[in-house]
């Protein structure tokens, strides 16, 4: 039997669909963005939303699943209007996330990737997730709410924070704008601007503790005057010639490689993996004269 195709699952939403599309020299390339458009309109990633999609782009409904189904943040179930993740990746996780995780999915009554059931009274449902690392550990343990940040977080505010949302009540993200809606999002994600760019600060202070330093010790990034060559923003000179691999250099007058930022040289001989380096002379790291 043959398969439905997308003209015969009209959806409201196509001309957006192709805009997204045209943006990019390999339309194909806008499947991301266009996910998240079917998102906002449907509320999850629905056929009608994948046939859409691959009607659009000349591929098959097959690969636009393959695409949905492999990263988290397409949902194949509805979400609350508020999604909730909690980071419970190391740092988040010791600092206080598996217990904020455990709260909330006691407190709201679900388990990972549910909604909670809409209690009379409630205004909004909230649904909630772990997620692994939000990419934001100086500010752990932290939590998202469809994807804004809240920071420094701890079980009693977490506890708050879906009741606030629950109630309907206005809740800032703590680096940004006024909280919207899961549906008002996930169109933002898809490119359409809502107008709130600029509508919280960029980055707060912990984030921009290495500037302060650098700042307060007159340290500033090399000119472009500058002899030598520059990988990953950091340079070699002609006076001490070498390589810079992950921002680190070596020298030819101590020769060696350099691996995940840390060098090696010939006069003790060994290898760095990861940071951490072996020496042919002693374990302890001091080669033989």
């Amino acid at each position: 039997m043959q398969s439905r195709r997308w003209a015969e699952v009209p959806v409201p939403y196509e001309a957006e669909l192709r805009e997204i599309a045209g943006r990019y020299p390999q339309a194909r390339s806008g499947l991301l963005p266009m996910l998240h458009l079917v998102q906002s309109q449907d509320g999850m990633i629905t056929p009608a939303g994948i046939e859409a999609c691959a009607e659009v782009l000349g591929i098959t409904a097959a690969e636009v699943s393959g695409v949905a189904t492999f990263y988290t943040m397409y949902k194949r179930r509805p979400v609350g209007d508020y999604h909730v993740g909690v980071c419970t990746n190391t740092l988040c996780a010791v600092m206080g996330g598996d217990e904020i995780f455990a709260a909330l999915k006691e407190h709201l009554e679900v388990g990972n990737d549910e909604t909670a059931a809409k209690r009379e009274g409630d205004r909004a449902t909230v649904s909630l997730e772990h997620i692994e690392c939000n990419a934001a550990c100086d500010y752990a343990p932290v939590m998202t709410v469809n994807w804004e940040f809240m920071d420094n977080q701890t079980p009693a505010s977490a506890r708050q924070l879906v009741d606030d949302l629950r109630a309907g009540k206005e809740v800032s993200s703590t680096r940004g704008p006024t909280l919207c809606t899961w549906r008002q999002a996930e169109r933002v994600l898809a490119g359409f601007d809502d107008g709130l760019t600029d509508a919280g600060p960029a980055a707060g202070p912990a984030s921009l503790v290495g500037l302060q330093i650098a700042r307060e010790r007159g340290w500033s990034a090399p000119g472009l005057d500058t002899p030598g060559s520059s990988l990953a923003g950091h340079s070699t000179t002609e006076g001490a010639p070498g390589s810079s691999l992950a921002g680190h250099s070596t020298t030819e007058g101590a020769p060696g490689s350099s691996l995940a930022g840390h060098s090696t040289t010939e006069g003790a001989h060994g290898s760095s993996l990861a940071g951490h380096s072996t020496t042919e002379g002693a374990a302890t790291g001091e080669g033989d004269d």
